[in-house]
Formats: structure tokens, sequence, C-alpha cells
């Protein structure tokens, strides 16, 4: 097993957990997404534990190049990153499964072994995560980039100037936002979008 994060003693204390349980033996670990492909690649691991929030490679890109590169290596995203557009991004790139770090050492032990086993689990609430993001329209390449840009607080004119379209532009996707997370303010679309995990802010 691979368990990669850029926090140390994160680190530490899933090997402890993991080295426990005697079916389980951990090969290798990792703090970003570069180091995570190159452990792969050099140990073999049947099952990565794979944090999102990565320095150098983030771990949604980390996934789809593992395993594209390595399909029979089972993902499983282990991540703070609770937003049903995360969920979707991580399971789209390859991961068989996701789960937070707030989960207790016993239903990560025990969804290692179902993945191991090749199923691919979703902890309920992560599931209704899911069944939420199909319900909400998908906004457009184009949409998330003025939503990008509106979080960091940019004005509709300096928005415009960024992505070289004009304001009324601007202003028409904005209003295609509004509608689409079915709020009324610019403020309510930015909590909305972070909400869901379209952006992030650190």
């Amino acid at each position: 097993m691979l368990v990669v994060d850029d926090h140390p003693a994160f680190r530490a204390g899933l090997v402890a957990i993991l080295e426990a349980e005697p079916d389980m033996s951990v090969v290798a670990q990792a703090g970003d997404g570069e180091q995570a492909i190159t452990a792969c690649r050099e140990h073999c691991p049947d099952v990565v534990l794979m944090d999102l929030r990565l320095p150098r490679l983030g771990g949604v890109e980390a996934t789809m190049r593992i395993t594209q590169e390595m399909p029979g290596l089972h993902v499983v995203a282990l991540t703070t990153y609770d937003g049903d557009e995360d969920i979707h991004r991580a399971l789209r790139a390859g991961a068989r499964s996701y789960m937070l770090k707030d989960a207790g050492a016993d239903e990560l032990v025990a969804m290692i072994r179902a993945v191991q086993a090749g199923e691919a689990p979703l902890p309920g609430t992560i599931a209704a995560r899911l069944v939420q993001r199909l319900q909400r329209p998908e906004l457009s390449a184009r949409e998330r980039d003025v939503v990008q840009l509106l979080a960091r607080g940019h004005s509709n004119k300096e928005i415009g100037s960024a992505l070289a379209i004009s304001e009324d532009t601007v202003k028409g996707h904005l209003k295609s936002v509004f509608t689409k997370f079915g709020v009324n303010d610019r403020t309510q679309a930015v909590l909305a979008a972070l909400q869901h995990g379209i952006v992030h802010l650190d």
C-alpha cells in the first residue's frame, strides 16, 4: 500500500493504523503527486491512499495518471474535501472510492479491504453528495472560469479583462450561474461554489 499526504504527522498516523493490520503493509509513502507516481512505478502497490490537496501535482491529476498507466492499481481518495464536485472529479479520474479524513480507523480499514477485493464502495454520505451532483445543472467551462475569478474577489470588468470577454458577457455568465445554483447574488454564488467544491480558496 502507498500512503500519499503532504502532512508527515497525518501520514505517520495512517501508516501506524495500517501496519497494525495483519493483512496490510505500507510499501512506500509520498508527500506530493509527482512522488506518488514515482512510488507507484517503483513499488507497485495494490492500493494507494491519495489526498487530493497536494503540492506540485494535485491528487486528482496524480490519480488520473496513475490509473491510466497502471489500470490494475486501486486508488482511494482520502481527503478533507467534501464537495460533490471534488468527489465527482476524483471518481472520474479513476479513484475506486472516496473517504473523508475524519472517518474512523475501522471504517477506513474495511474500505481498503473492500477495494482490494475488487469492490468500489462509497460511504453513504459520499453517495448522497454524488446524487446531489447529478441533480445540479452543470456549469460550462467558461462559467467555471468566471466563478473562479469571482471567488477571488474580481469585479465584472476584471473578470472580462482576464478572460478576454466583454462585461456584458460576464454578466450573462453570472446570470446563468445564479440560475443553476438557485441564488440571487455574487456572494451566494461564491458560497455555493465553495460548498460544492467547484472552487477552493486555499
